[in-house]
């Protein structure tokens, strides 16, 4: 019999950092829980950094997750977004370190390859495949599902020792 995988995903945003996290015992993926971290938008850039932080860091006190996925800053036409977002990655890949969960990064196309089989899905689709894949989950945000599928994509990525230990 396998041993549970904690796997925890995080769709890092400077408003909204979706979060999710499942189980994977062989090759059955389970539903654990989901959400997404709000921050102020009337604080300073380095307050909602520091939000992000401390949320994603309790979360992985809170839930021990074995491994975790990111997903990568999609840089796009305006390089200030990018870098801001870049930040929130930072904070929420920071705290998983602090927390020592190994973490793997993932580009979007990647993610939505590995949950819907094709990187050109748009958000709504990514959101339907997780519904399916994860029942349990029962309604969710876009941000919450993109979590969702970016611990989905880091389940179907991990490393074989992570995969032999498992929880042990």
């Amino acid at each position: 019999m396998s041993v549970p995988i904690r796997i925890l995903g995080i769709d890092p945003g400077l408003r909204h950092t979706g979060w999710g996290i499942i189980e994977q015992t062989g090759m059955r993926l389970s539903h654990v829980a989901h959400g997404v971290i709000s921050a102020a938008t009337d604080i300073s850039m380095a307050e909602r950094l520091a939000e992000i932080f401390e949320c994603v860091g309790e979360l992985a006190r809170h839930h021990g997750p074995h491994a975790a996925g990111v997903e990568e800053t999609l840089v796009n036409a305006n390089p200030r977004s990018a870098l801001k977002l870049g930040q929130a990655r930072g904070a929420a890949m920071a705290a998983l370190a602090m927390a020592g969960v190994p973490v793997a990064e993932f580009a979007p196309r990647q993610i939505k390859l590995s949950v819907v089989g094709t990187g050109t899905a748009d958000k709504d689709q990514v959101k339907f495949m997780v519904q399916r894949l994860l029942p349990r989950a029962g309604e969710m945000k876009l941000d919450a599902a993109d979590a969702l599928a970016c611990a989905i994509c880091t389940a179907h990525h991990l490393p074989p020792p992570l995969r032999r230990k498992g929880a042990a």
